[in-house]
């Protein structure tokens, strides 16, 4: 970040909580704490690698939601207490030890957003919304292609001459090579001789 981060910079009211009374505002503030945290790439790669096992998409919306409850429950948030929160949280649900600033940036981006709603300034959350949608949009249609195609073409790239029957041919191909050489154990005499003794009635699969 080109600006310096101050970690004691904070916001208070006098009387209750940081919680806006304006539905709009509080909707925008939480939205823009989504944003944040959802911005944040440490956080992105723990969950992408699942490093919180198969729930680390929730838990990175359960993060969202601790950092929101700070200001729901207080009269008084600092960076500095958004940056340990997210910290411990990342300890906790991922057993990942954050040694950089990066949470202290989306600390100071929280803050930050705090202080935009409070003056009904919506313009930096609602651009990060439309590019996380953006995003999101374009990730969850190259899913849906590889979604399709996989199952359908199981082992596409091996077996190219295979056709209609993928799944079945694997199989047959298996118990033609086993036929093709029981055959050619039927086709040749009975040596007695030898000592080898052909059982020709064996392993007729069809």
């Amino acid at each position: 970040m080109a600006t310096t981060i101050d970690p004691t910079d904070f916001v208070e009211v006098e009387n209750g909580t940081l919680t806006f009374p304006n539905e709009k505002q509080q909707a925008k503030f939480e939205l823009g704490v989504c944003m944040a945290v959802y911005k944040w790439e440490e956080l992105t790669t723990a969950v992408e690698n699942s490093w919180g096992g198969p729930k680390s998409a929730e838990k990175r919306d359960w993060i969202s939601g601790i950092v929101i409850d700070l200001f729901k429950e207080s009269s008084a948030v600092d960076i500095q207490l958004i940056e340990e929160t997210l910290l411990y949280a990342m300890v906790d649900e991922f057993d990942v030890q954050v040694d950089n600033d990066s949470a202290l940036e989306i600390a100071a981006l929280v803050m930050a957003f705090f202080k935009q709603v409070r003056e009904e300034k919506y313009d930096q959350i609602d651009a990060l919304y439309a590019r996380w949608q953006e995003k999101r949009d374009t990730q969850v249609g190259s899913k849906h292609v590889h979604v399709e195609e996989d199952p359908n073409n199981p082992d596409d790239s091996e077996s190219e001459d295979d056709g209609e029957d993928d799944g079945e041919d694997d199989g047959d191909n298996d118990d033609m090579e086993v036929d093709e050489d029981k055959v050619k154990q039927k086709n040749e005499p009975v040596i007695d001789d030898d000592g080898f003794q052909l059982v020709q009635k064996k392993g007729r699969r069809r």
